[in-house]
């Protein structure tokens, strides 16, 4: 089946060109049925440092246009998004392989973070600090970093551009993105759409958003270019590690967003309606393939055997087919690698001895197309590949007997992005999200693991990064800071009350 119509009459709707066809073009295949959606140009070695280039001297300008301004592009490429929000969303199903509503949902992340950062462009705000000295006056003042790189992973092919893109552009930056090469019809959409605006904005584009295409050299160019003041990188942590080695040996900033091993801790009062619901979606959503995905289930001992009933029951059911049909809830694995890798962790996961329900490929009618029956995988302890992150669905489910216990396995893992407990007991909701509960950057109660807001920042410890992207004060990471005295009497008062005179 050719979904080459299709994505010639997406970028038709949205008012852009379509790629040309490039025989010796990275290829691109929808992981629907594993036909050829593209072939896109790569970035050429010799043209990487001339877009950062462009993107670094546009800067010297952008830094000057006043932050409401600013603003006033990222609001009309909010509007933008939002008038075409059912292309991208399509687009994004393509390309990707997420069900309809998980495409348009991550549109409208797009129009949301935009909405917060037309806010913020008003907000970026700055500290006055009583002086110990007379007639002196302390300021904080916070102003642009200039270029900004963008690397982002398949699996929000728009979202994580855009996280960065619209709190970067109202601080005053410019922008280099190198999206997954898994997912470059989604950024040409998106970032075409923004440049397509910037000129009816009447705006000069050159610079403003730099595209970068292609594979693991094409992002390393990147990171090691000195004119790109922050890297902010979605991704493995073995990709992240490569790029903070990188960028400390320049003492550049990088903001990181890496994996993460997420849990839920299910408490004798829990509502287990509620848990079923919470942890179908935390789990199979996506196909399991959000970094804030749900994959260790942490189970009191006294209700493993209803819920684990119930779970079952539910994941024996869920829809698994084509995602642009209506009623899929599971679309397929992004490829066979992500299915292979599934695949080994069930077998490794055997071998120490659990119980595995479900987790085989679904025949849907491709041959190069990967669907799976998520996982539930039962294990007597937290061991084996439990304690590492497969990008797949699988979810493993251990029991536990003390809270304290259930704390320590939420935490007995190397990253920190998501977190969740489930309870009716006040005492034990205040207890994991204080500092002696669970070590994440995410902690929630009575709600799963995945399905963010951008009104709060998102990031994690450990292994997944320690970055921060969205809400908050999430936008000082795209800025630096500088403390200002400001002396406005006639004598020269030193700090401290030394004495030096001359």
């Amino acid at each position: 089946m050719s979904h080459l119509n299709d994505v010639q009459s997406i970028f038709q709707a949205l008012g852009l060109n379509a790629p040309a066809d490039s025989p010796a073009g990275l290829e691109v295949h929808t992981p629907i049925d594993g036909s050829l959606l593209a072939r896109v140009d790569s970035t050429p070695a010799t043209q990487v440092n001339t877009a950062i280039e462009r993107a670094h001297q546009r800067s010297l300008s952008w830094r000057n246009v006043p932050a409401p301004k600013r603003g006033d592009l990222v609001r009309a490429f909010g509007e933008a998004v939002r008038r075409h929000k059912e292309p991208l969303g399509r687009l994004i199903t393509l390309e990707t392989g997420k069900i309809v509503q998980e495409g348009l949902g991550e549109v409208q992340e797009v129009v949301d973070i935009c909405e917060f950062a037309v806010g913020l462009s008003r907000q970026l705000y700055g500290l006055t600090i009583a002086s110990e000295r007379p007639d002196h006056k302390l300021l904080e003042t916070w102003h642009p970093l200039g270029v900004v790189g963008i690397i982002s992973a398949f699996n929000f092919p728009m979202a994580v551009f855009a996280w960065n893109a619209a709190l970067a552009l109202v601080c005053g930056n410019t922008l280099v993105w190198k999206p997954s090469e898994k997912a470059p019809l989604c950024a040409l959409a998106l970032n075409g759409l923004l440049l397509q605006t910037a000129r009816e904005q009447g705006l000069d584009t050159e610079g403003l958003a730099e595209l970068l295409m292609g594979e693991r050299s094409v992002g390393e160019a990147l990171v090691a270019h000195p004119a790109v003041k922050l890297v902010s990188a979605t991704g493995s942590t073995t990709m992240g590690r490569a790029v903070n080695i990188a960028c400390a040996a320049q003492f550049k900033r990088s903001l990181l967003e890496l994996g993460g091993n997420n849990a839920a801790i299910v408490c004798p009062s829990a509502d287990l309606a509620l848990v079923v619901r919470a942890a179908a979606f935390s789990a199979a959503g996506t196909a399991g393939q959000r970094c804030t995905s749900l994959r260790r289930l942490i189970v009191h001992r006294s209700i493993y055997a209803p819920l684990l009933a119930s779970l079952r029951s539910v994941f024996e059911r869920l829809p698994v087919g084509n995602p642009m049909e209506d009623g899929t809830l599971v679309g397929p694995l992004i490829d066979a690698r992500a299915f292979e890798a599934m695949q080994l962790a069930l077998t490794q996961a055997r071998e120490v001895g659990a119980l595995v329900h479900f987790g085989a490929r679904e025949s849907v009618g491709e041959a190069d197309a990967f669907y799976v029956r998520p996982a539930i995988v039962e294990l007597s302890s937290q061991s084996g590949p439990m304690v590492h992150e497969t990008f797949a669905p699988i979810l493993y489910v251990v029991p536990y007997d003390s809270f304290d216990e259930a704390i320590a396995l939420n935490n007995a893992v190397a990253h920190g992005l998501s977190s969740a407990v489930f309870t009716q007991d006040l005492r034990e909701a205040e207890v994991f999200t204080s500092a002696r509960g669970s070590d994440c950057g995410i902690a929630n109660v009575n709600i799963g693991t995945s399905g963010a807001e951008i009104g709060g920042a998102f990031g994690g410890e450990k292994e997944t990064g320690g970055g921060r992207e969205s809400g908050s004060d999430s936008w000082k990471a795209y800025m630096r800071r500088a403390t200002n005295t400001i002396n406005y009497g006639s004598t020269l008062p030193l700090a401290q009350g030394i004495k030096f005179e001359v």
